[in-house]
């Protein structure tokens, strides 16, 4: 989870192979308005994300072995669609100042998603939660470090313990 340019699904893909696992990305299961609307410069509201989001609970749902999706699940609103459709999913917010997602999202020319809206991601984006099963890692990190203390902190976590709200600082 993260914002748009944080790396999901570089990381989601990269992460998925290593867990052995099949990886989806939210992006791709967007309705094709809200890419309409998010190409002509306006953010989805909640209404826009709510199918999206159940369609990204039920794929999730549907693989009881495991996946990785990569999807910006900015709110706790968002992750709890999630939750309640794919009761065990664990989140890796990829966090990651404003400066260093604008500097990646200016080298990604075509992406739907345009720089213009960073702003609002960040200004939606809730940080997970105590009460929600994840971890937060540094976007700065290089794709490999990201990786491994992603796949370590997931298979070593259970739902008691996987968040660390030191992590945050």
């Amino acid at each position: 989870m993260g914002v748009s340019g944080s790396g999901k699904s570089v990381v989601g893909a990269a992460l998925a192979q290593r867990l052995r696992v099949p990886f989806g990305d939210a992006d791709d299961m967007h309705p094709e308005s809200n890419i309409a609307k998010m190409s002509a410069g306006h953010p989805l509201d909640d209404a826009d994300r709510e199918p999206w989001l159940i369609g990204i609970g039920e794929w999730l749902a549907a693989r009881p072995q495991g996946a990785v999706v990569a999807c910006s699940a900015l709110k706790h609103a968002y992750r709890d669609i999630l939750r309640e459709h794919a009761p065990g999913v664990r989140f890796v917010h990829l966090d990651g100042s404003h400066e260093v997602i604008a500097r990646r999202q200016a080298s990604r020319p075509g992406h739907f998603m345009p720089p213009s809206l960073l702003g609002s991601q960040f200004a939606t984006l809730e940080p997970l939660g105590p009460d929600e099963d994840g971890v937060v890692i540094d976007v700065t990190r290089s794709i490999d470090e990201i990786v491994d203390e992603a796949a370590t902190r997931i298979l070593a976590a259970t739902p008691s313990d996987a968040h660390d709200s030191e992590e945050r600082s």
